[in-house]
């Protein structure tokens, strides 16, 4: 099962680069972030990609969300819903139903997620990161599997961040963010990609856009595959694909062997 998420910040400037995406990768899962569109705004064949179970959640010009599920895999439905702490378009759930060859034992619930900035609310960023912890703590002590994907907007721990980024304080670098994340991971939850790549200190996934940032891969690590534990032992691969497309941000891709 392959998962990818992506903030495209602007679907409509990056359709193209999204169908580009899933022809070369073709996902079982497609997480989105930051469509910055309402469903009336999108063309008909981006709100139904062929071979997928499509669900769009966005708003005209910020925030949204959306999640597409490989029909191939999943043949039946998924239910998408949004969990009660939802605003502005930043989380959409979809919960996978078991096939006959998967190692798992419940059914999958998979979330797209985009974290407010916080730069102009943080409360409202840190309510919404306690609403996130609450929600895993839920899926977790019912025994269920899940994977949160997305922009969570926090940098984990400094080495998250370019040393020339690096600032005492600052919204997305704050220990109280830090802490909440941390209690996110606790409920049963693994970082893939810093599994795989535990002392990569130019792993990053978010380039300001300016000054040939990600050319010179001057960054944050912001976007992030959290997995159960259970499925995370079966990840095979987790990257970054810092050459993709025209977004700040680059596409997070795992693999797992379910």
């Amino acid at each position: 099962m392959k998962i990818a998420t992506w903030n495209v910040n602007g679907i409509r400037a990056r359709q193209a680069q999204v169908q580009e995406l899933l022809d070369r990768e073709q996902p079982d899962v497609l997480c989105l972030q930051e469509i910055k569109a309402s469903l009336d705004q999108l063309p008909v064949w981006l709100c139904d990609l062929e071979g997928y179970w499509c669900y769009w959640h966005g708003g005209k010009g910020y925030s949204g969300v959306a999640l597409h599920i490989r029909k191939e895999t999943f043949p039946e439905r998924p239910a998408f819903n949004h969990p009660e702490f939802d605003y502005e378009n930043r989380i959409v759930v979809a919960r996978l139903p078991l096939n006959g060859n998967s190692h798992l034992t419940a059914p999958l619930t998979v979330a797209s997620i985009y974290v407010p900035n916080g730069g102009k609310d943080f409360p409202a960023k840190m309510r919404f990161l306690e609403s996130l912890d609450a929600f895993s703590s839920e899926l977790h002590t019912a025994g269920q599997p899940f994977v949160l994907c997305g922009d969570l907007n926090v940098a984990l721990t400094d080495m998250d961040v370019h040393p020339k980024e690096r600032r005492p304080n600052v919204t997305g670098q704050r220990p109280d963010e830090r802490e909440l994340m941390q209690r996110i991971l606790s409920r049963g939850l693994v970082d893939v990609h810093r599994r795989f790549e535990p002392d990569n200190a130019d792993l990053f996934t978010w380039w300001a856009p300016w000054r040939n940032m990600r050319q010179r891969n001057i960054g944050w690590r912001l976007d992030y595959v959290f997995a159960s534990e259970p499925l995370a032992a079966r990840a095979t691969s987790c990257v970054v694909q810092r050459e993709t497309g025209t977004s700040d941000h680059g596409p997070v891709i795992a693999v797992f062997d379910v």
